[in-house]
């Protein structure tokens, strides 16, 4: 009985991680909107305008160590050389909906 009950309770716990942890499309549609206003300009289409080679494109983001929301989320927040910070601009569901938007374009080849 204990063990049905342990096995159970850790289904539901991974199924919850699972459904936390992804964008929903309204986080991705927002984030596009967002994006289009505050990040196109120096990100259309997933590129790079001040450094070419760190694109938002997934081989870069990944070999950059950014493939992460958590990630996204902190430099958009907090800027990083030439990027500016949009932590005082953004809210932080503003911002986790950009990171969420840019994690799917990113998936989806931009």
């Amino acid at each position: 009985m204990f063990k049905h009950l342990l096995l159970s309770c850790c289904a539901l716990l991974a199924a919850f991680t699972l459904f936390v942890g992804q964008a929903t499309a309204a986080d991705i549609e927002a984030g596009s909107k967002i994006f289009a206003q505050n990040c196109a300009a120096c990100h259309a289409g997933g590129t790079n305008r001040v450094n070419a080679a760190k694109t938002l494109k997934k081989d870069a983001l990944q070999k950059y160590d950014m493939y992460s929301e958590d990630k996204i989320v902190y430099q958009v927040t907090k800027g990083k050389m030439a990027m500016p910070a949009f932590g005082g601009r953004l809210s932080d569901d503003q911002i986790a909906s950009v990171a969420a938007y840019v994690l799917d374009r990113a998936d989806k080849g931009w």
